[in-house]
């Protein structure tokens, strides 16, 4: 959370981070090098650039694919939060990767035409009208382009100018990227494969993050349909005894939005679950210096009035709460963002 625009502030967690991401990325550039000179053998049916451009190709897209299973992964589990953090890092990585692919492609196969590199990328192959002979590369390009635009965008600067909403939507475009990837690679490498490998890579990547994104969906719908009852404007929680401290139980109201209700010691409040930053479920996070921090890009509210601590602005509404004979109740009546709501104590 930054209350200025400031270059990338380094933890320790960063670096660690950002130093296994490129680390992992060589040794797969490396393998796939070594592997490809050995697969070929003394035939030398690949030059040495085209293994370069199916390595960072196949780099590029199998990054994109773990970028794509962070988001229902954290979801699923809390282990893969601090992931989650640095996904923005993965997704720069995965474009400068495309866009070395995507360069040793123009100069490998259009730099010495008489047209342009990219025109001649463009107009090579018109048969758009055939599955066979589909000019693939054009589904590179516009994939590409989106990935720019994504990366451009990445930095907190450009959520504020945009404001949350179109900064989601328009990096909701990775699901189009993904696809046009997919298809990018089915009607190109695959085509001229004898191998089942690469088929047989593209179709679990993909499902398994259609499945990973079609469970957590499911659980997320069939916990707003089991909406529960209140009784006279009140929702029972649970037991104050095992709530984890810190830490949050969500409720979901029959007729209403999803509550966090937070533990931290021996005190109960309880706010919104959506992060006025890009909706991230806030009950999926944890109290940290005192501050409901979301889990997704570590934005975060004071429990007593769901206000951001100073010089922030940012508020979300917060909720009544009580405990009777030890157990947590929550009024389902929203109050004002930023309305200051005294927490419940919890009794020994």
């Amino acid at each position: 959370m930054a209350h200025t625009y400031k270059l990338v502030q380094w933890t320790p967690y960063k670096r660690s981070f950002d130093l296994a991401l490129t680390l992992g990325i060589a040794a797969y550039l490396g393998t796939f090098v070594v592997v490809s000179h050995f697969a070929f053998g003394a035939n030398q049916s690949m030059s040495e650039i085209q293994i370069l451009i199916r390595a960072f190709g196949s780099c590029a897209f199998a990054v994109l694919n773990l970028i794509l299973i962070i988001g229902p992964a954290a979801r699923l589990s809390p282990r893969f939060v601090p992931i989650l953090y640095n996904r923005r890092h993965m997704g720069v990585a995965c474009f400068l990767l495309a866009l070395t692919h995507a360069t040793l492609v123009v100069i490998w196969y259009h730099a010495f035409s008489d047209l342009n590199p990219l025109v001649s990328l463009l107009v090579s192959n018109p048969r758009y009208d055939s599955i066979g002979g589909f000019p693939f590369e054009s589904l590179g390009l516009i994939a590409l382009v989106v990935l720019f635009i994504m990366a451009a965008t990445s930095h907190d600067f450009w959520n504020m100018r945009l404001g949350p909403s179109l900064w989601k939507t328009l990096h909701m475009g990775v699901y189009f990227a993904y696809a046009l990837l997919v298809a990018h690679v089915m009607l190109g490498v695959v085509q001229y494969e004898k191998s089942p490998l690469y088929v047989v890579l593209v179709a679990f990547g993909a499902a398994v993050v259609v499945v990973l994104h079609m469970i957590t969906g499911g659980r997320e719908w069939l916990r707003d349909r089991k909406g529960v009852a209140a009784r006279d404007g009140w929702l029972e929680v649970g037991a104050a005894a095992d709530m984890p401290d810190n830490r949050a139980r969500i409720v979901v109201p029959k007729h209403g939005e999803r509550i966090a209700v937070f533990r931290y010691g021996n005190k109960i409040s309880a706010v919104s679950n959506v992060c006025r930053h890009q909706g991230g479920p806030l009950g999926e996070g944890r109290i940290i210096d005192g501050c409901v921090t979301c889990p997704w890009h570590g934005f975060q509210y004071l429990p007593e009035n769901g206000a951001s601590p100073p010089p922030y602005t940012e508020k979300i509404a917060t909720y009544r709460t009580r405990i009777d004979a030890g157990i947590v109740f929550v009024n389902t009546k929203a109050m004002k963002p930023g309305t200051a709501v005294p927490p419940s104590l919890i009794t020994p």
